[in-house]
């Protein structure tokens, strides 16, 4: 269920790096706060805003998390922007 603002989601900085790293392909907290100047719980609080907004899938591997690119989430995005273009 999409719980949060996928705008609002991708207007932080931090988030859409985080975006651009999983398009590249699926990765861990670990991995994706190695290019980031904030705390690996920071990345994490971001990873968790997009997780709620549905652009983002979790899943467990071992004691890790993978994180990996919700195309579905971003398919709803496109819609919304492409009735502007429509016409």
């Amino acid at each position: 269920m999409v719980t949060a603002d996928a705008f609002a989601a991708i207007s932080d900085s931090n988030r859409r790096y985080l975006l651009e790293e999983l398009r590249r392909g699926p990765k861990t907290v670990n991995e994706l706060a190695s290019g980031l100047p904030v705390s690996r719980p920071a990345v994490s609080q971001h990873l968790k805003v997009l997780l709620d907004a549905g652009l983002v899938r979790s899943s467990p591997e071992g004691t890790r998390r993978i994180y990996s690119i919700n195309p579905d989430g971003f398919t709803r995005l496109n819609i919304w922007v492409d009735q502007f273009w429509s016409e």
